[in-house]
């Protein structure tokens, strides 16, 4: 605990009765005031630990009683105990280095070693691997058992009497000296040193705000956890302090009075102190001479108080100190050295100076901890006690009953050499990650260690094991648990499906650039539906819907193209940083026609991984492109935003979904009779049809990827049709034939069954042999050393003209790679539709040209991954284009990536045609024209303008203009780039959070709340009208809304419903072109958390266009500061009473914001850093909390007298 000196006789010198004749190697003498039966031998016995302790102890529930004593060494003190943190045990320490410990209620003897080999232990800390002991300069770790894990010596003048462990690995020192040292217990060594006060400190204590320590000379300081420097102090005692402890707002302390001449008397009254306010409270008399206190909080925040003499008294902090409330500790007239209470609060422990070990418990069956791990225990002597065994066991070892050779007589598992054959384990195949990513030298091969399976570890039955692997369990219970499965793990780790760990800040500190360094940006995955992450980036990608979406506007609430346009807007301003498809996946999950076609997953179905991603991306890019050609084929009516141009897609009729993807079908039906039937349709992509595999052959056929995709295209099938001839159903051969090429060619590839991936795997082994023969049959070329792999990895080569490496690494490029990087295409009418695979670096002759033939290049590929534990995912290899490096990178280049959600991370080209069929299936391909792009219209033109801001009618039937709370914009006041708006938002919740407590009593996220947008007010940030709204809308919400959060938000159910709302009632689209033309304009929102409300709303928005009061008023690495308490501060406001209200909020910040400017005038940013100190230092004080008011004095009004006639 603390030096001793100066308390009282007993504790500062040991009698020799007590010591005296304690020499090395002699018995120690019995204490004449010690109670034999005490007394207890310290063998194990071997049925257990069931100690010899005395008899069962009747106790009173609810009462302290002693529940058991135990001896450690006869007449040496008992200078520490603790109990353990992890297990049901009791440690003890001793005056000389001696450590004990004792296991469970009966006290059994359970490991006994010498931890100091001749000072006193001063505190012993539990860990979950061991157990450190303070002594004055030495600091060891120990085993359970006893090993000698580390030793941490320090400076021979140190003088310690306490640790306080701060975090799991991390813990600090202090004692009689100028110093405290901050050790890291995973490498052992020191990390900081704190200087501090002489004559040191003796206690520490510490709670999520402060370190508390306790001094020799009666102080108690509160200081910072990161810095150590003093907050504040508190003058306890005049002579000495010698216990203390904190629980929740309270600081309890005992210690000793200086008396003058007659040196220091044990104080009778504890000091008490509210930490809320800092000061003390009525200090609590007691009955005891206190030396030791604890809070033992059960229902109630209880304080023992225990004398030197063995008094123990309970009474509350707070109230009046009860005679009936004194137990006596039976210490035979030794004196209390040490003292500690359980976690549980079940159980209290009392060492004297006698060495003797007292246990006193509440209840019977007293358990130390709330969830105590199991003990290992020594293993009792097997000899004798051989196990039985059961033959008819496969796998039970028969070498458990040992067995002596006393015969030459041949084992019966000896086969003869006439019966056996050697057969050497054949080597497990080489990881293909490993051979993908090898870089060779000479013959030698180089790798980095994938780590999929454990060091020196293969496992025995591979073929069991993938079985295994195919069957395990699919969802894993917890986040925690979702790394590396050890062995055989074949999706490599950037196509995994990727989660997004939450945190108690949410999305703030979660590192989005560890998975992208480049500058586009991914798609976040937490939302339902976002199955179709990787199809939204193919669409951006492709330039002219690109400009298409971003072109379109129409009136209704719910436009995909509209939404698309919004999303790639954020797409192209964001550098980096992820965007969410929120909007666009609400608006698709009310499209009809998605959810007849199946499109919109449970969120169980989208978690479980019970969805089948590989049809249901196919279905839902035919769904896409064919609603994209409706939405901007469709004539437009009267303009929903006044002003805003139709689209020239629109009013001509003719779709760019058309012109890009379609393709003119002449569909041929020929009866039996001779009747034939043409119909000419558009279809904007095509199938892939398989040859059926004839079951009596035994092998699958060869064919060219060109082959099959003509077949499929050029389909010619036998159905029974309806013939108008015969009139009945008859056998019909039907013939589909193309008349024109599409510039970008769609493909759904159709691999959904095990007959179909073989068929596709087959294949792709025949392509890889063809290579590997043509290679072998080229002369050898004269031996050149060999570039580095980098070099074919990213100068954009042939795939196939890699001479000058060895062949194992062409193969890895070349392996499992059917589908070729370019096609040549042509109709001819005399031999209709040709397609045949075409060198990727050559280009078409004029002739070839003139004759209509066109090259298409593979430009996208989205793969089905299957991953067993995760349920799988959809990722997508897309070739991005020159405009779009241009754009964000400012570099003319092409280059393939890989986008999985929000991975994103550049790949070698081979890598996006290669389908390892084992967990990489094929769902869609595109090949584009080539230069395809050249002959669209690529210039936005934005198509938000001035009128969206204009009066609008309310959807809400029953409001009023009374009940008006905003002025719109007049045009003479149109927002001009760099004019201030006021901004703040509410929110509803549509779905809460997902989560999960951990073992260790922490929460972690699994999905966070979904959130909506249910009110957005702007309000005027200059001029006449300042602080005057011109938006107050509240969002009409189609969705189930679980929580209207009326104490944060203020919106009450019933005000987002038309049918009885009072409000200004309007859509969402129609609220979010508002917002978006203020910030396509140039202005500067000013508002308070605005982060979390462009989050939620769905907007990006510019770091220069945001003005954030919660980043104005913060100091680095200290806490966010609320609106409520920055208006009481500053502009002595009293905001936020019952219930939010974005006006107030929103003018709030603005006037705010005018104070920063005011402050920065005055005297730049040292006076706002020292007016922030103050602020914080303020805060502290109230604990950030502010002082109730009356509220009705009309001060928040009296600011704008110009609103009041609203």
């Amino acid at each position: 605990m603390m030096n001793f000196d100066g308390l009282d006789p007993g504790m500062g010198e040991y009698p020799p009765s007590l010591h005296g004749t304690l020499e090395p190697g002699m018995e120690p003498s019995m204490d004449p005031h010690l109670n034999p039966s005490l007394l207890q031998g310290v063998e194990l016995d071997p049925e257990g630990l069931a100690g010899t302790g005395p008899e069962t102890v009747h106790l009173m529930e609810g009462m302290f009683s002693e529940l058991h004593s135990v001896v450690s060494e006869v007449g040496v003190p008992v200078t520490a105990t603790h109990f353990d943190l992890q297990e049901e045990m009791l440690w003890m320490g001793n005056h000389r280095g001696h450590a004990s410990s004792f296991f469970g209620p009966t006290m059994g003897r359970y490991s006994s070693f010498q931890a100091h080999s001749t000072d006193d232990i001063r505190q012993i800390q539990s860990l979950e691997t061991g157990v450190l002991f303070l002594s004055k300069n030495n600091l060891k770790c120990h085993t359970r058992g006893g090993l000698v894990m580390f030793d941490y010596p320090m400076d021979e003048g140190a003088d310690m009497h306490s640790l306080l462990m701060t975090d799991n690995n991390m813990m600090i020192m202090g004692g009689l000296q100028n110093y405290v040292i901050e050790v890291d217990l995973n490498t052992v060594q020191e990390t900081q040193k704190f200087t501090v006060e002489v004559p040191g400190l003796a206690i520490m204590r510490q709670t999520s705000r402060f370190f508390f320590c306790g001094h020799t000379s009666g102080k108690i300081t509160l200081r910072d956890l990161r810095t150590f420097k003093t907050e504040h102090e508190f003058d306890a005692f005049s002579g000495s302090l010698s216990d203390f402890d904190v629980h929740g707002n309270l600081l309890a302390a005992c210690g000793f009075s200086s008396r003058g001449m007659n040196g220091l008397a044990c104080d009778r009254f504890l000091m008490v102190y509210d930490l809320r306010m800092m000061r003390a409270v009525t200090p609590l008399q007691v009955h005891v001479d206190p030396l030791f206190l604890r809070f033992i909080p059960t229902y109630t925040s209880r304080l023992a108080i225990i004398s030197q003499t063995g008094q123990c008294q309970f009474c509350e902090p707070t109230g009046l100190a009860n005679m009936a409330d004194i137990f006596h500790v039976n210490t035979v007239g030794q004196l209390l050295m040490s003292f500690d209470v359980s976690a549980s609060k079940q159980a209290l422990s009392f060492g004297d100076s006698g060495g003797c070990v007292h246990l006193w418990s509440d209840a019977p069956e007293v358990s130390f901890n709330d969830y105590s791990r199991e003990t290992e225990f020594a293993l009792p002597c097997l000899v004798d006690t051989l196990p039985q065994l059961d033959w008819n066991h496969d796998l039970l070892p028969i070498s458990l009953i040992p067995m002596p050779l006393t015969s030459t007589e041949a084992l019966l598992s000896d086969w003869s050499a006439a019966l056996a054959a050697p057969s050497p384990r054949r080597a497990p195949p080489v990881d293909p990650e490993i051979l993908r990513t090898m870089k060779t030298v000479g013959f030698i091969g180089y790798a980095a260690n994938p780590r999929t399976r454990p060091r020196n570890q293969v496992p025995y039955k591979i073929k069991d094991v993938e079985l295994d692997y195919d069957n395990y369990n699919q969802v894993p219970e917890s986040p925690i648990g979702r790394d590396e499965e050890p062995h055989l793990y074949m999706v490599p780790k950037k196509y995994r499906k990727v989660t997004i760990k939450y945190s108690k800040l949410g999305l703030e500190d979660f590192d989005f650039k560890h998975y992208n360094r480049t500058l586009f940006a991914g798609l976040e995955p937490h939302i339902p539906n976002a199955y179709c992450n990787c199809m939204i980036q193919v669409l951006y990608f492709l330039e002219p819907i690109r400009y298409l979406v971003q072109n379109h506007l129409c009136q209704k609430e719910f436009c995909l193209a509209c939404e698309l346009g919004f999303l790639f807007h954020m797409l192209d301003l964001s550098r980096g940083d992820p965007c969410q498809a929120s909007n666009f996946l609400r608006a698709f999950r009310t499209i009809p026609e998605a959810s007849a076609l199946g499109l919109i997953l449970a969120d169980s179905d989208e978690q479980t991984g019970k969805a089948r991603l590989g049809r249901l991306i196919q279905s839902w890019n035919r769904f896409i492109l064919t609603q994209l050609h409706q939405e901007t084929q469709e004539q437009e009516g009267p303009q929903a935003y006044r002003g805003a141009s139709s689209s020239s897609l629109g009013s001509s009729g003719e779709s760019v979904i058309g012109k890009l993807f379609g393709c003119e079908v002449e569909n041929s039906s020929l009866c039996r009779c001779g009747k034939e039937t043409v119909r000419s349709s558009l279809t904007l992509l095509f199938t892939m049809h398989y040859p059926e595999h004839n079951s009596q052959e035994k092998s699958i056929k060869e064919y060219e990827f060109s082959e099959i995709l003509k077949k499929s295209i050029c389909l010619e099938q036998s159905t029974q049709a309806w013939c108008e001839n015969c009139e009945k159903y008859q056998p019909t051969v039907q013939t589909r034939n193309i008349r024109c090429l599409p510039d970008v060619l769609v493909i759904n590839c159709e691999v959904n069954s095990a007959k179909e991936a073989e068929f596709w795997k087959v294949q792709a082994e025949f392509a890889f042999n063809k290579v590997m023969q043509k290679e072998a049959m080229e002369p050898p070329k004269p031996k050149e050393p060999p570039p580095m792999p980098t070099e074919w990895c990213l100068d954009g080569e042939d795939m196939c003209n890699m001479e000058g490496f060895p062949v194992d690494t062409r193969a890895e490029d070349l392996r499992h790679v059917w589908i070729p990087p370019t096609l040549k295409m042509s109709i001819s009418k005399s031999q209709g539709l040709e397609i045949s695979s075409w060198p990727e670096a050559e280009e078409l002759t004029t002739e070839e040209e003139e004759e209509g033939a066109s090259l298409f290049d593979l430009v996208v590929t989205v793969p089905h991954i299957l991953d067993a534990r995760t349920g799988g995912n959809l990722i997508a290899h897309i070739k991005v284009g020159e405009t779009y490096h241009q754009r964000k990178e400012g570099v003319t280049h092409q280059q393939w990536y890989l986008f999985n959600d929000f991975l994103i991370e550049p790949i070698d080209k081979a890598e996006a045609a290669q389908f390892d069929l084992s967990w990489k299936v094929p769902a869609i391909l595109y090949y584009a024209r080539r230069n395809y792009h050249t002959k669209y219209d690529l210039r936005i033109k934005n198509p938000i303008d001035a009128s969206v801001l204009l009066t609008e009618a309310s959807l809400a039937r029953k409001q009023r203009k009374s009940h008006a709370t905003f002025i719109p914009l007049m045009v003479s006041e149109m927002p001009q780039a760099g004019d201030l708006v006021g901004l703040d938002a509410e929110f509803v919740t549509l779905n809460q959070e997902e989560a999960e407590l951990r073992s260790d009593g922490t929460k972690s996220t699994i999905k966070p709340s979904q959130m909506s947008v249910a009110r957005i007010t702007c309000v005027r940030g200059q001029g006449a009208n300042e602080g005057v709204p011109f938006i107050d809308d509240y969002i009409s919400t189609q969705e189930q809304v679980v929580d209207y959060l009326t104490q944060y938000s203020g919106i009450k159910p019933g005000d987002l419903d038309a049918k009885i709302s009072s409000k200004h009632l309007t859509t969402l689209k129609s609220t979010y072109l508002k917002l978006r033309f203020l910030i396509d304009t140039g202005v500067r929102l000013v508002g308070h958390g605005l982060q979390k409300d462009f989050r939620v709303i769905n907007l990006l928005v510019l770091k220069d266009q945001v003005v954030d009061t919660v980043h104005l008023f913060h100091l680095p690495r200290k806490r966010m500061i609320s609106l409520r308490f920055l208006a009481w501060y500053f502009l002595e406001l009293n905001i936020q009473g019952e219930t939010h209200d974005s006006i107030e909020d929103a003018r709030t910040a603005l006037q705010l914001y005018r104070k920063h400017l005011e402050l920065s005038r005055a005297g730049g940013n040292d006076e706002v850093r020292k007016v922030l100190k103050g602020l914080y230092e303020k805060g502290r004080q109230q604990d950030w909390k502010v002082p109730d008011a009356d509220t009705g004095d009309g001060q928040g009004a009296a600011v704008f007298p110009s609103v009041m006639g609203l």
